[in-house]
């Protein structure tokens, strides 16, 4: 393969630069094959799709170092964030989002998901609605319109509001 190239020389006012040799640009690139760590794992009342399959979130950095703010500023380490998927918005469904204390967390109906940055963020959802956001990431935006939780990456939506507040899916 490619080692070295050789710039020409180049004349610029009566002076002349030597070649000077570009030991990177055609190298082959090197990636990691190392695994992913995932972005949140389930800590209470894991879920299974239909196919047998571990239905799963991530929640992102942005939104784990935002959730941790709150909680440190509400000095409540128990909150967390209640994610719902309803009918009604401009495109079938809108999701809901409200901070919610784990004592009023379902053991037989909600998944708690906590993020693995460590930072102790925690996203609750209903069976139902991570039946619609399985595969989707929990954000954190900041917006010239405000800032919010978002969900992003929504595998079952077909399309969504240019607000990202609902979303439609696949028949």
């Amino acid at each position: 393969m490619f080692s070295k190239l050789q710039v020409p020389q180049i004349s610029l006012a009566e002076g002349r630069y030597p070649c000077r040799p570009i030991e990177h640009a055609l190298l082959p690139r090197q990636f990691s094959t190392s695994a992913q760590k995932p972005a949140a794992v389930v800590t209470a009342n894991p879920k299974k799709d239909e196919e047998g399959n571990d239905m799963l979130i991530d929640i992102t950095e942005r939104a784990a170092k935002r959730l941790q703010e709150i909680m440190a500023k509400d000095s409540n380490p128990s909150l967390a964030l209640r994610v719902t998927v309803e009918s009604g918005g401009c495109h079938g469904f809108q999701y809901l989002m409200s901070l919610t204390n784990m004592s009023a967390v379902s053991p037989d109906d909600d998944t708690v998901f906590e993020a693995s940055n460590g930072s102790g963020a925690k996203v609750v959802m209903d069976e139902p609605s991570l039946e619609l956001l399985k595969g989707s990431k929990v954000d954190f935006t900041m917006e010239l319109i405000g800032s919010q939780f978002k969900i992003v990456g929504n595998p079952a939506a077909t399309s969504s509001c240019g607000c990202g507040a609902s979303f439609d899916i696949k028949p």
